[in-house]
């Protein structure tokens, strides 16, 4: 059974990530048509200056997601780390989320 925490915080944040788009998009649009309103010339440059900014939009999240991926393994790895001058010996990934899930949320029957 998959985990409904993490499973609702994924589609939590796909939804975010979706709805920020839509709202860049809608913005977009507003912009570029006010503009040929405002004269047939300035349509043009104004839906390039918004494509530009939508780019520099994404390329900003890929580096957020990159520094936020990177701080997650860093925090897995002095986890290990700890557990390790505990004596205990960390489990692979793989391993941990299978016992997860084989018993319970945590490992265990209620």
């Amino acid at each position: 059974m998959a985990d409904p925490i993490h499973s609702a915080g994924g589609a939590s944040a796909l939804a975010s990530r979706l709805a920020h788009y839509a709202a860049i998009g809608v913005a977009g649009d507003l912009l570029v048509r006010g503009a040929r309103r405002a004269g047939p010339s300035l349509g043009p440059a104004v839906h390039s200056l918004a494509v530009g900014c939508i780019a520099q939009g994404i390329r900003l999240t890929r580096s957020l997601e990159r520094a936020t991926e990177g701080a997650r393994l860093t925090g897995g790895d002095l986890l290990a780390e700890a557990r390790g001058r505990l004596g205990e010996e960390a489990r692979p990934p793989s391993e941990a989320g299978a016992a997860a899930t084989a018993g319970g949320h945590d490992g265990h029957e209620h």
